[in-house]
């Protein structure tokens, strides 16, 4: 991966599946909700892993178990002791019924990691409807009937700068005439060139920080991370 390309958030993102996988038994049977190519798969080796996705993105997939919409998940109900549905609710024009479908797949006292951003560009476009708050996803998975277990920054603020430092290096004009019309543009484009690269310099730094700290007293994440569970009203 090349310098600029490096991408602190990927580092959290493998922690915090890392740390979820380790949680769970040998032979917990998962889904993968949303999994496109399953970076994560090799943490949740000792499961039984499944996994579900509609594949209409021009992207690589993995071996998908479900090729579905995952509002309609062609399974019992409460098959899966686990979900991981990571990265995903951006995408879906109605959160609220693929969540009701994820509690229905669920069994009482399964956990769920759930990850999605607050703060970044529309990508796998058109297929981006949606940034959420932590206001927000306390809402809908309330809605759903989840409990939160946890609900996290991702990464800390460092992250956050990082990226956007990094779309300034990627996104800002240098031409004279995009930068500004006229004698404006000449003169700003050489401040604006050198800007993008102060800002490549300060991405490399600022995600190298983020991955040796996380910094939560102040800004705010690029993504919300949380647990959160199926109720089990048998459960004492």
């Amino acid at each position: 991966m090349s310098t600029l390309g490096f991408n602190s958030s990927r580092v959290r993102l493998d922690e915090e599946n890392r740390a979820f996988g380790a949680s769970l038994p040998a032979g917990a049977r998962l889904l993968d909700a949303g999994a496109g190519d399953s970076p994560y798969r090799t943490h949740y080796a000792h499961t039984v892993y499944e996994s579900a996705d509609f594949e209409q993105v021009d992207r690589a997939y993995g071996e998908t178990t479900y090729v579905c919409d995952l509002s309609d998940i062609p399974v019992e109900g409460e098959r899966f002791d686990a979900v991981v549905f990571s990265q995903v609710m951006e995408h879906l024009p109605e959160p609220r019924a693929v969540l009701a479908e994820l509690f229905r797949v669920l069994k009482p006292g399964g956990r769920m990691l759930y990850s999605a951003p607050l703060f970044y560009e529309e990508h796998d476009v058109p297929y981006d409807f949606y940034r959420y708050t932590s206001y927000g996803v306390r809402h809908l998975m309330a809605q759903a009937g989840f409990t939160v277990d946890r609900l996290d920054w991702l990464e800390g603020y460092y992250g956050t700068v990082a990226y956007q430092l990094n779309r300034m290096a990627k996104y800002l004009p240098t031409r004279p005439a995009e930068v500004a019309p006229g004698l404006t543009g000449w003169l700003a484009a050489p401040a604006v060139a050198a800007l993008r690269v102060v800002a490549a310099g300060g991405s490399v730094v600022l995600h190298r920080l983020e991955v040796r700290k996380k910094h939560t007293a102040s800004g705010y994440p690029k993504n919300f991370v949380a647990i959160v569970r199926k109720p089990d009203p048998g459960a004492l």
